[in-house]
């Protein structure tokens, strides 16, 4: 059973009670993230997440490792472009724990001096690698052609003389006025009594400052394109689109229409591009949604002299494929979305993710069932019109070990 009771101060506590567990996943889930900084210090909020694993609420980044691998936990973080997440998972008894190393990590942190010397050169570290990484850095290279000179369009791990500009202050004054109680949820799944939970949040987070952070810039799809590393060994293709944002009425047909084109191993692309003509290893299609509009986009990697004849049959697939999607084909994709959001529901972290995602983007708790009613409902004329609003708005591309390629 899903549990929702919002504190005094806005926050938002959630639990997914689930029979037969004797572990819990806990999360402080935050609708902060890149998009939400200034460019000049672009990769605050993924620092910013390092930094509280250095040393937090008296705790040492030594002794808070062993604080929770002591009970047999685990503790980490994630960053996105609209979310930033700390979530531990360990056993059902040693909750308590959990939510006091959290509520340490977001209120007392201590950003030492030295510390963050350190972790600015990890970070860099992390960066260098991600461009050592075609198949990661391409698609920071494509964000940044579909929204160029935004915040969405940044990488979440910032560029060197972003991070070099960060100081100690700067950290507070991100945590100071991103981390306000109306944009948090703290959500639990497993082994988990709602009101020991709710009495937890009030004991260790009822000092949190209320209210909720400023939106963050909107989006405008833009499009152009970026080049790479034209000496690379092998060329990368990437292309997008503007799509529709997480709840738009057509959000649910544009979904299946990207798997429809490239969601799986039965998908045009992969069929057409790897198995009848060898073309990619990997070729596939996506759809990424933001609070304010979204984003299609296409991948595939191949040798470079066969760069020009791949990115001319994937374009040829995905026009077609807004013309002649078939009710099978609808029928396939809706059937593996369906069956891949209850099997992700699962596990304790699927259920406490899912809680969390549908906090953020409606406000409310979501029977799983009623996303399966919405997918049911689209048809088939309604898949192919997304497909072809998305392709007639304008392109992004990147490129890495060819100069450019057709727009798919």
């Amino acid at each position: 059973m899903m549990r929702l009771t919002i504190l005094d101060n806005g926050l938002k506590v959630a639990s997914r009670a689930m029979p037969g567990f004797e572990t819990v996943a806990v999360g402080l889930y935050a609708e902060i993230g890149s998009r939400h900084e200034p460019a000049r210090l672009n990769g605050i909020a993924h620092l910013f997440e390092h930094m509280v694993f250095k040393g937090a609420g008296g705790r040492s980044a030594r002794e808070l490792s062993e604080a929770i691998e002591d009970v047999g936990g685990d503790l980490n973080a994630c960053t996105e472009r609209e979310g930033t997440s700390f979530t531990a998972s360990l056993l059902a008894e040693h909750l308590p724990l959990g939510i006091e190393l959290i509520s340490d990590l977001i209120l007392r942190p201590h950003f030492d001096a030295k510390d963050l010397l350190r972790e600015k050169e990890v970070v860099v570290q992390e960066l260098g690698e991600a461009r050592d990484t075609p198949s990661d850095i391409i698609f920071d290279d494509l964000w940044m052609a579909a929204y160029p000179d935004q915040p969405l369009g940044r990488s979440v791990l910032g560029d060197e003389t972003s991070i070099a500009a960060i100081g100690a202050d700067d950290l507070h004054a991100w945590r100071d006025g991103h981390y306000r109680a109306g944009s948090l949820a703290l959500v639990a799944a497993g082994k988990v009594d709602h009101d020991a939970l709710v009495a937890l949040a009030e004991a260790r987070f009822g000092a949190l400052p209320a209210g909720t952070i400023a939106s963050a810039e909107p989006g405008r799809f833009v499009g152009g394109s970026r080049s790479g590393r034209p000496r690379a060994d092998q060329a990368h293709l990437a292309t997008a689109y503007p799509a529709p944002a997480l709840l738009d009425p057509d959000y649910h047909a544009a979904r299946l229409f990207a798997d429809l084109v490239g969601g799986g191993a039965s998908s045009r692309l992969f069929q057409a591009v790897r198995e009848d003509r060898g073309l990619a290893y990997s070729v596939w299609a996506s759809l990424l949604p933001y609070r304010d509009g979204g984003t299609f986009y296409l991948y595939a990697a191949t040798a470079r002299r066969e760069a020009a004849a791949a990115a001319d049959l994937i374009a040829e697939i995905v026009a077609d494929a807004a013309a002649t999607a078939t009710q099978r084909e609808l029928d396939r994709v809706r059937t593996q979305s369906r069956a891949g959001l209850l099997m992700s529901l699962e596990s304790a972290w699927g259920q406490a993710s899912y809680v969390a995602r549908q906090l953020a983007a409606r406000g409310r708790l979501v029977d799983p069932a009623e996303l399966v009613r919405e997918l049911e409902a689209v048809t088939l004329d309604q898949v192919r019109a997304a497909g072809s609003k998305m392709l007639a708005g304008p392109s992004a591309t990147a490129t890495i070990g060819v100069r450019a390629v057709r727009a798919a």
